[in-house]
C-alpha cells in the first residue's frame, strides 16, 4: 500500500509536523484518519481524527499498553465493564488485556494522541487496514497483529 516497510528500532530524532505523519503514513480505516507521530520498538504513537458517528468496537491488545490522550472533542469509552467519557486534556490509560472501545457519539469530530507500548505490530496492521471497508476481514487481519476484538454483541451499547 505505501511501498515502504515500516521498520521499527531506536526512536529516531527529529519533529514529526501537524497534519503529517512519520514517512507520510496517514490511513484511513474504516472512516478515522490517522497520523503516525512516532514508531520504534518501544513505543508507537498515532493521531486520529473521528468523525462524528465513528468508533472502535471492543478490543483488546494482550501485550500492549495503551494510552489515549484527548485534544479535541469528548469520546465515549467502554474500560472493561464501565461506559466512561473523557474530553480535552484527559488520558485514558488501558493496560494490556483490558477489554475497551472508543466512539465519538457527539455532533463533532474528535482528535486524540494514541500511544501503544510497546510498539509490537499496531504500524503494521494499519498499512493492512488502510482504505479497507469489510469489516469482517479488519477483524482477521486484526487478530494477526495481536488486536482481538471481542464478539459482536458481548458488550452492551457497544
Amino acid at each position: 500500500m505505501f511501498g515502504d516497510e515500516i521498520v521499527l528500532g531506536p526512536l529516531p530524532k527529529g519533529i514529526t509536523l501537524a497534519n503529517e505523519g512519520v514517512q507520510k503514513r496517514i490511513w484511513n480505516i474504516l472512516g478515522h484518519t490517522y497520523y503516525m507521530k512516532a514508531a520504534s520498538d518501544s513505543s508507537f504513537a498515532f493521531e486520529t481524527y473521528d468523525p462524528p458517528g465513528t468508533g472502535v468496537p471492543p478490543h483488546v491488545h494482550p501485550t500492549q499498553d495503551e494510552h489515549i490522550y484527548v485534544l479535541d472533542g469528548v469520546f465515549t469509552l467502554y474500560l472493561d465493564g464501565q461506559w466512561e467519557t473523557a474530553g480535552p486534556g484527559d488520558t485514558v490509560r488501558m493496560p494490556r488485556n483490558l477489554p475497551h472501545a472508543y466512539y465519538n457519539r457527539s455532533e463533532a469530530p474528535t482528535r486524540a494522541l494514541f500511544w501503544v507500548s510497546p510498539a509490537g505490530r499496531l504500524a503494521e496492521l494499519f498499512d493492512k487496514l488502510h482504505d479497507l471497508q469489510d469489516p469482517a476481514e479488519v477483524v482477521r487481519l486484526s487478530a494477526e497483529c495481536d488486536v482481538d476484538f471481542l464478539p459482536p454483541g458481548s458488550v452492551e451499547g457497544a
